[in-house]
């Protein structure tokens, strides 16, 4: 640098670390799931169905956190993987209604310890308080912005 620009400090920014922190532990999630054909966003796409009962893919896309297009996709490949089932809405048929085959029941119920496991491998590395303090934290960048 010539001195005449301010340095953008990437190794100083936010949201470098967070996106490095995310990648981790994405690919140790991943790496988890991998056995059983699913991506960390499916996953989560099942959480909302399995322990949410989220049945309506708004609903779903809102409690992942993810846009309509990203859950759509992964609808599609869980549909294709035989793990979830659509149907047209009961009260409106011109809504869509997703639920779990008995496939999917058993596969959530086979990857939820893996699960578990990856996060807690994480959350030992802090304390409860620094846990909370994190969650808080992260909230508080995210708070007002669009999802």
């Amino acid at each position: 640098m010539d001195g005449t620009r301010q340095k953008f400090g990437l190794h100083d920014s936010v949201g470098h670390h967070i996106s490095r922190t995310a990648r981790i532990v994405e690919r140790r999630v991943e790496g988890n799931l991998r056995r059983f054909g699913m991506t960390r966003v499916e996953w989560c796409v099942l959480v909302a169905v399995a322990e949410e009962g989220k049945k309506n893919p708004s609903d779903i896309a809102n409690f992942v956190g993810i846009d309509r297009t990203a859950t759509s996709r992964a609808l599609r490949q869980l549909e294709a993987n035989g793990v979830i089932e659509r149907k047209m809405g009961r009260d409106d048929r011109r809504t869509t209604e997703v639920g779990l085959t008995a496939k999917g029941t058993a596969q959530f119920n086979a990857a939820l310890p893996m699960c578990h496991a990856a996060t807690q491998h994480f959350h030992a590395k802090l304390s409860i308080d620094e846990l909370d303090m994190l969650r808080a934290l992260l909230a508080k960048l995210a708070a007002d912005e669009l999802p």
